[in-house]
């Protein structure tokens, strides 16, 4: 899709989370604790959502609260964004400054 844009966050170093972390990241995410442990396992996104379609609203404060997460349970994490097909790793300033475009082209 032309102009198609989209966040992930990734869990670096493949750590094995307890299930209380867990349960805190299946409310933010919605993902079951089998999903996000395989993820992480795996290298794969914890938390991936496209923007500036109609669940922007409830996609951005699902992506600033994974960042929030892992920083404050010590989690080294990547933020990466994909735009037209190209993939880009982007810092949490970044991230935010596109949540913020989002917001206004909605």
């Amino acid at each position: 899709m032309a102009d198609s844009s989209s966040i992930a966050i990734i869990i670096e170093g493949r750590p094995r989370l307890a299930p209380p972390l867990l349960r805190e990241l299946y409310g933010i995410t919605r993902r079951s604790s089998v999903e996000l442990s395989a993820a992480i396992v795996a290298g794969d996104d914890v938390y991936a959502a496209g923007l500036f379609g109609k669940d922007h609203v409830k996609v951005a404060p699902r992506l600033e609260k994974t960042a929030a997460f892992c920083a404050r349970n010590g989690l080294a994490f990547r933020i990466e964004e994909t735009y037209d097909g190209e993939t880009a790793q982007i810092d949490l300033a970044t991230m935010r400054s596109i949540l913020e475009a989002a917001e206004d082209y909605r």
